[in-house]
């Protein structure tokens, strides 16, 4: 089955994404994203493994995967190495202070 989502980074984003891993002071859910990421590229010169393959390599489950790659296309590389999605609540608090 031809995934939904295709992964094509450019080579800044490439970049940036090496030298988040390089420099390894990041949240750890970060660094595995980005390490995702990497290992999805189906850009020239990317790997472009499956995400089966990706999922053994990385210890996460395929869902994962298919999520990341779905927010990188829809959102772009912020939001997909973004740790805890931001946005408004649905509902109101209940609870404060």
């Amino acid at each position: 089955m031809p995934k939904k989502y295709r992964v094509t980074l450019t080579a800044e984003e490439r970049e940036e994404l090496d030298r988040l891993l390089s420099r390894g002071k990041a949240d750890v859910r970060c660094l595995k994203h980005a390490q995702m990421l990497l290992k999805a590229d189906e850009a020239e010169g990317g790997p472009g493994w499956s995400d089966a393959r990706i999922a053994d390599a990385v210890d996460a489950d395929v869902a994962t995967i298919e999520r990341l790659r779905q927010r990188f296309v829809e959102e772009g590389l912020q939001a997909a190495l973004r740790t805890y999605r931001t946005g408004t609540r649905l509902y109101e608090r209940k609870l404060d202070g």
